[in-house]
């Protein structure tokens, strides 16, 4: 498969033209202000649901390998802590796939229920937690066998759930109204909290020590103690919460959602808002490499780039029809964008966003290249290899 390169056409690609020759080619697209791209050793899975497989990119080369063939539609996709696999979530059976990197085959598989809604790695990377609404319940699939062992049942169907470092998971349940505490360490809950009228987003802050979570019919967010489940702060929001970033210093959350084309800036630290700001239209997904913050906007296949230092606009960039995800490579090299409805995967360079004219209020930045995937991508994680 050739690569489709922004603002360059590559055809057929001479015998004698080597790898770092062909990784520099899209350098040019945007002149010589910024240094040769280079690849990064490792391979992106992504996880097209509707095509019910896993897409495998190579990171070096910026070429796809075959679809690996799951028989079941994935939800999300999870890097290995420890060699070179992932693990995909299968909504609809609520089955567990472990894929080696190396042969690109599923190796182990694992299940519990039959409606699976997101999975996360235990603190400590020796066990995967999957929540599951059918049968309600949060389920621990250790990795050396990958079978399903201890169990929370839970009162109401949840919507979300985060881990913390000091084995705390924290659930959201819209149904119940409630951001349900458990320890991992005894597979049992510690206290339910109300937490506003339907909490369907919830994360951890401050190395655990405090609680967010989201709710849509009220707009608002509410700071919840760990240790106590006592509600610190309840803020009204312009926007139905539904996406969550933080910096990387955790010290400020970026909140998107339906109501207003902008990123609401919270401070957990202080609990407190810090203002509103434009980031093109219906901004969806969002991810924060310093000083940017990335956010997707489906409606107008586009991403907006922030300057957080300044709120800002740092540049906007076209790519495939309805982006919604943002993945960073570990080298803080790329952005990886993930289009559903195009089945395509848009890489932007970062180091393009600064070689932009910052003297003009608006600032297009090139794509490094376009990667067709498959059916609706929806996840993506990336292994180094």
């Amino acid at each position: 498969m050739r690569v489709k390169i922004s603002d360059a056409k590559i055809g057929t690609v001479p015998p004698h033209l080597s790898r770092r020759a062909l990784l520099a080619l899209p350098a040019v697209a945007f002149g010589c202000r910024t240094r040769k791209a280079t690849g990064y050793p490792g391979y992106c899975f992504v996880a097209n649901q509707a095509g019910r497989s896993l897409a495998v990119v190579d990171l070096m080369t910026f070429r796809t390998w075959p679809p690996i063939a799951l028989g079941a539609a994935p939800l999300a996709v999870l890097a290995h802590p420890r060699k070179p696999a992932v693990f995909a979530l299968s909504a609809e059976d609520g089955s567990i796939l472990e894929i080696d990197a190396a042969r690109l085959a599923v190796s182990r598989r694992g299940r519990f229920g039959t409606q699976a809604i997101s999975v996360r790695l235990a603190p400590g990377g020796n066990a995967l937690w999957v929540l599951y609404r059918d049968p309600a319940a949060l389920v621990e699939f250790p990795l050396d066998t990958l079978q399903a062992g201890r169990r929370v049942r839970l009162a109401a169907p949840p919507d979300d759930f985060d881990l913390s470092e000091q084995a705390r998971a924290a659930i959201a349940s819209r149904a119940g109204g409630t951001v349900t505490i458990v320890s991992l360490e005894h597979a049992a809950i510690e206290r339910t909290v109300s937490a506003g009228r339907d909490p369907g987003i919830v994360r951890f802050q401050q190395k655990g020590a405090q609680i967010i979570a989201g709710s849509g019919t009220d707009r608002s967010i509410a700071m919840l103690d760990t240790l106590t489940g006592k509600v610190l702060v309840r803020l009204p929001v312009p926007v139905e919460p539904q996406h969550f970033c933080f910096s990387e210093d955790e010290g400020q959350l970026f909140i998107t959602g339906s109501g207003r084309d902008a990123v609401v800036i919270a401070y957990p630290y202080q609990t407190q808002l810090g203002g509103t700001f434009l980031a093109g239209r219906a901004p969806a997904g969002m991810a924060s490499i310093d000083p940017y913050l990335l956010v997707t906007n489906p409606e107008t296949n586009s991403v907006t780039v922030l300057d957080i230092n300044t709120y800002k606009l740092a540049a906007v960039v076209q790519v495939g029809q309805e982006p919604r995800e943002i993945l960073i490579t570990p080298d803080k090299q790329y952005a990886l964008v993930l289009n559903q409805k195009s089945g395509d995967l848009a890489v932007i360079r970062i180091a393009a966003f600064a070689a932009r004219d910052r003297t003009r209020r608006y600032k297009s930045a090139p794509l490094f290249t376009m990667i067709p995937l498959g059916e609706k991508p929806v996840s993506a994680a990336v292994v180094t290899l």
